[in-house]
């Protein structure tokens, strides 16, 4: 049977969204494929799982805590940016930004409880919104960000592995290698020998409109 991880959006209209490769519902929810272990966007080119085997998840961060890796064909790290789900729950969406588009939780001495004081929050109250609505604690959330940013990087540039590690927000270039190794199933070197060759070297990478955690 398919499972649905607590967010607004139901457990058919999911499934239709990612049968029919719906791309309004990019960013919205990612898919768990248990037969593969792999999860995925909603418009992924794969050929869709038997919906028996699938299960839904409301962040990148959520569908890695349930031991599922990011798809390679669908790039779950550029998914679009997406608060449709949460409504009105402006702290989630804000502490969601902060996190992803601005590295709230990389730096170094950074802690959940300064940013929940940024937003006026304890880190107590803001912790249960994450698991409530994303399924993922805020340091899960920071870590799927590090690692799209990552992968978006080795994708799309020739930076070496340390420059990557350190614009990606890890602290050292080891904590890089185990985390990615652990979330992808490979390291970041034999993803990188599988890519086309990167057409360009840049210096910064953006990352405001994409999602990133979403769900370590």
């Amino acid at each position: 049977m398919s499972i649905i991880v607590s967010m607004s959006l139901d457990l058919a209209e999911c499934d239709r969204a990612r049968l029919a490769r719906d791309p309004s519902y990019d960013g919205r929810f990612y898919t768990g494929v248990r037969t593969t272990g792999i999860y995925c966007r909603p418009v992924c080119p794969v050929r869709p799982a038997r919906s028996a085997n699938v299960s839904f998840f409301p962040s990148a961060a959520a569908a890695e805590a349930a031991g599922f890796r990011p798809c390679l064909r669908c790039r779950p790290e550029t998914a679009p940016f997406c608060s449709a789900w949460i409504g009105s729950r402006a702290t989630v969406e804000r502490a969601l930004r902060l996190i992803v588009e601005d590295g709230a939780l990389d730096a170094e001495g950074a802690t959940v409880e300064r940013l929940a004081g940024r937003l006026g929050v304890g880190a107590r109250q803001l912790t249960r919104l994450f698991t409530r609505h994303l399924r993922a604690s805020p340091a899960k959330v920071a870590r799927t960000a590090r690692v799209q940013r990552a992968k978006r990087l080795i994708d799309e540039t020739s930076l070496p592995m340390t420059e990557i590690a350190m614009q990606a927000g890890f602290g050292s270039l080891r904590r890089f290698n185990s985390v990615f190794a652990e979330v992808y199933g490979r390291p970041p070197t034999q993803i990188r020998r599988t890519r086309r060759p990167a057409t360009k070297k840049v210096k910064t990478i953006e990352t405001a409109g994409n999602l990133e955690s979403l769900t370590s």
